[in-house]
């Protein structure tokens, strides 16, 4: 099997959200995916775009992808956060992961980050094993925090 791993373009978009919304199907939770395609593009490839991807193809065909974003951490200074790495079903557990995910270390230490974080569901097994193979810290004990679009709207002082 050949893998092409490339920095991802605007056209990509449409079948990265496709992705995006087979992970969330994944993660028991596609009613979570709000963002569309216009948003989507933007905040990738518009005026000040805030996320940079990698895409595998296979035959012209892209079947993962890894997103990232620049984080910056008043302990650590600035780190790579990976906000999704997403592999399509049917290529799972065929090195596709492995080539995206070193691509991103490489990626990291060009960019003189100073490390790279990211999250993982306490269920998915399979990821905790994939990361762990990179000797990775799966931290305890942080709590997610958020506060949706709707809830920013109705905020008033």
């Amino acid at each position: 099997m050949n893998v092409k791993i490339r920095i991802a373009k605007k056209e990509d978009c449409p079948r990265l959200l496709e992705l995006v919304n087979e992970l969330a199907l994944f993660e028991r939770a596609p009613e979570e995916v709000t963002v569309t395609l216009q948003e989507f593009e933007d905040a990738g490839f518009g005026e000040k775009p805030v996320w940079k991807a990698f895409v595998a193809e296979v035959d012209g065909s892209i079947v993962a992808f890894a997103v990232y974003y620049i984080r910056y951490s008043t302990w650590k200074g600035c780190r790579m956060y990976l906000e999704d790495l997403i592999v399509t079903e049917a290529m799972r557990g065929k090195g596709v992961g492995k080539l995206l995910f070193d691509r991103l270390i490489v990626e990291a230490k060009e960019m003189g980050f100073n490390g790279m974080a990211w999250q993982v569901l306490d269920w998915n097994e399979p990821a905790i094993k994939f990361y762990k193979k990179y000797e990775a810290g799966i931290e305890a004990g942080w709590l997610n925090g958020s506060l949706s679009k709707e809830q920013l709207l109705s905020f008033e002082l």
